[in-house]
């Protein structure tokens, strides 16, 4: 996975008013969390604040990070869990990280990517990604950028689901019944079918 450095700084006023005063300043509240845990048992979130010109690599693109946040000079390394759009205007309004560490294995969503011409697409059909990532649990560092499905083999009508992937190392977290990519008939596949069986019929 590539990294990248995201520097914040710490924020106590958590209340409506101070976050959207930090929203017209250009930041973005953040949420870290850990292995610490409140009074209740459940996870304790640090928060901090970091500059939406910063996030902007990190959040519009297709890859994945591990993220190295720098909150007032502390180190975390973190992968995003969720983050929260305003429904109307599309602006990034929040963002919760995960801590991540070398000896814990983690689950996140990794791209997927079609490799290959496949024979069912050279035969007329159409090739559909269904899912553009699929889950797997895996330490942080041997998880790869992509997962790279080979189509070459793939024919009309048929479909590469998570059960039929495996990668050494990762563990598939997606239900295995997900249909990840398909190849599908078409108006000139059908056409091209209906030729060559007419071409072996009078044969």
């Amino acid at each position: 996975m590539k990294e990248i450095n995201v520097t914040g700084q710490k924020r106590s006023d958590l209340g409506k008013k101070a976050t959207k005063l930090l929203r017209k300043e250009g930041l973005v509240p953040c949420n870290i969390y850990g292995e610490a845990k409140d009074e209740n048992g459940k996870p304790k979130a640090l928060a901090f604040a970091v500059p939406m010109a910063d996030l902007r690599k990190l959040v519009y693109t297709p890859h994945i990070y591990v993220v190295n946040l720098i909150i007032d000079g502390e180190s975390h390394p973190a992968i995003m869990k969720e983050l929260q759009f305003h429904p109307v205007t599309d602006a990034l309004l929040h963002i919760d990280f995960y801590e991540i560490h070398e000896d814990k294995p983690i689950t996140i969503g990794i791209p997927v990517k079609l490799n290959g011409l496949a024979q069912g697409v050279r035969d007329g059909g159409r090739l559909s990604l269904i899912v553009r990532k699929v889950n797997v649990t895996a330490k942080y560092q041997d998880i790869p950028e992509t997962l790279d499905i080979d189509v070459t083999n793939m024919t009309i009508g048929k479909s590469i689901k998570v059960g039929d992937l495996s990668f050494e190392g990762l563990e598939m977290a997606t239900s295995k019944e997900v249909v990840v990519c398909t190849i599908k008939a078409t108006r000139k596949s059908n056409a091209a079918a209906s030729a060559a069986e007419a071409t072996e019929a009078a044969e």
